[in-house]
Parts: C-alpha cells; structure tokens; sequence
C-alpha cells in the first residue's frame, strides 16, 4: 500500500523538470525576454503586453527582499490574516479526522465489517479526487469566493445531519444510518473538495504581494499544517469524552466561524491579476 505512493510521485517529480519559472521571477532576475515568453504560453495569447508591464512595474518595487516584520504592516496584515485564517479553518471543521479515521467513523456509524468500512473509505477518496477536479473545472468560471462560501455552507450542513445520524445510530443499531453515514461523509467530503480544499492553496498563492509572497505563504502553510497536528491529535479524545455526535457538531460550529470569517474578510480574486490583488490590498487599508 505505502509503496504504490512511489507512482504518484515519481510522476510528480518528473512534472515538475517541465515547469517554467515564473514571469515574476524571471522578471525580477532580469530575464524580461523569457518572462515575456512564458507569459504568452501561460495566458495562451500574444496580447500580453498590459500585463506584462504590470508585472515589470511591481517588480521594480520588490526589488528589496521582504522582511519578516513586513508582515504586520498595514497594507499586507489583513492577507496575512485571512490566509492564516483558511489555513487553520480548512483543519478544524474536521477533513482530516475524516480522511484520517474514516473506516472507525464508518464503523461506529453501524458498518460493521472492516472490508466494507474500507470499501467506504475508498469511496470517499475518490469523490475527494472527483470533486477536486470538479473546482479546478468551476475556479475560474463560477470565481473563487461563491465556491468558498457554498461549500462551506454545505460542509456546516452535512456536520449537522452526521451529528443527528449518529446520536440516532446509537439507539436504534440499523446497518441503514452506517449508510446514511457513509452518504454524508461522501456530500462532506465533496463540499470540502470544491471549496477550502484547493481554494485555501490558491488564495495564499494570489493574495500576498510579491516581495513577501514566500515568508507569507510559508507562514499559511505552517499555520495549516500545525492545526492539523492538533486537530488529528484531539479528534479521538473528543470522541471519547463527548461523543461522535457533539465531535461532529463542534466541527459544523467550526464551519459556522469559517463560512462567516471568509464572507466577511476573504475577496473575490477571479479575473485579477497578482498585481491588481496587491494594488487592492494598499487601497483598502482601512480593512485591517
């Protein structure tokens, strides 16, 4: 099983040796003609010249390496704060404890045989896949914020039901709620995988500016992945003292905080350039 991952990555690695730098970069590192070209194959079109010199432009201005107290000023503190922000809510409305612990979910939910909770679990990883594709699809058609705001919603929801199916399940030991569990995990799933799933990690490669992009995208990416530690270390605690039911419902409370922090801070960066996202951030200052 661990070594079937090999594939992936060995087909991963060898993508990355056809990957061009960055228009930014190269741009940044005085290479104006490959940046030019790499821009035109990027966009799939030769009128590139707008945003080309917005790149120049902003690039001039980065000139300066960015420093770790850059972070807090004014201009960049309100992205900082909604990519850290995604980055913790993508961990503790609970897709990992999900992905993580699936086949005992499945299993306390009333499926008792392990091939068939497994069989589940396989299931819910390839909706994950599925509907994964299925963003990347709507990204830049639908934009990135409805997709945000309706899968979280959807996630919210789809805890609520999960919460009830169990608190049923206890009682009535009917294999129907571990299907019903199974059903809903696969929704929960499938709204996550429209939404904080690769949106977080698209937004915290568009939101920062240039010369802090990396210590601030460092930063999210920390900041996910240490939730994630504390989220994975506590789920089978909370279950223990609490219940699936309460666990589950404090994870749709959870999606609660996130759907309301990502309406309320969180832009729409369809349609936008790096540039025009850096230029709205010194215009509204106000919001930090």
């Amino acid at each position: 099983m661990l070594g079937l991952a090999v594939i992936p990555g060995a087909i991963l690695g060898l993508g990355t040796l056809y990957l061009p730098e960055t228009p930014r970069w190269l741009v940044k590192n005085g290479q104006d003609e490959k940046a030019l070209g790499v821009l035109k194959k990027i966009r799939g079109t030769q009128n590139v010249e707008e945003e080309f010199g917005e790149i120049q432009d902003a690039a001039s201005l980065s000139e300066e390496r960015g420093q770790w107290s850059d972070l807090l000023k004014a201009s960049i503190r309100p992205a900082l704060i909604v990519g850290i922000g995604l980055a913790i809510f993508q961990q503790v409305t609970g897709i990992n404890t999900v992905i993580y612990y699936a086949p005992q979910i499945i299993r306390s939910a009333g499926i008792s045989s392990a091939s068939g909770a497994i069989l589940a679990t396989a299931g819910i990883g390839a909706v994950n896949v599925i509907m994964t594709l299925v963003s990347m699809w709507l990204i830049d058609r639908v934009g990135r914020r409805i997709l945000l705001l309706t899968g979280i919603a959807g996630m919210a929801v789809t805890l609520g039901i999960l919460g009830f199916i169990f608190r049923e399940s206890a009682s009535a030991h009917d294999a129907a709620f571990g299907q019903l569990a199974v059903i809903t995990l696969m929704a929960y799933v499938a709204f996550f995988a429209i939404s904080l799933g690769p949106i977080f990690w698209l937004l915290i490669s568009e939101i920062y500016p240039l010369k802090v992009r990396g210590s601030a995208e460092g930063t999210a990416a920390s900041s996910n992945w240490a939730a994630n530690f504390v989220v994975s270390l506590t789920f089978l605690t909370l279950v223990e003292k609490f219940g699936p039911t309460w666990t589950f419902w404090l994870y749709g409370v959870l999606s609660i905080a996130a759907w309301l922090f990502s309406y309320k801070l969180v832009p729409e960066t369809k349609g936008r350039t790096l540039e025009e996202i850096e230029a709205f951030w010194h215009r509204d200052k106000s919001r930090a």
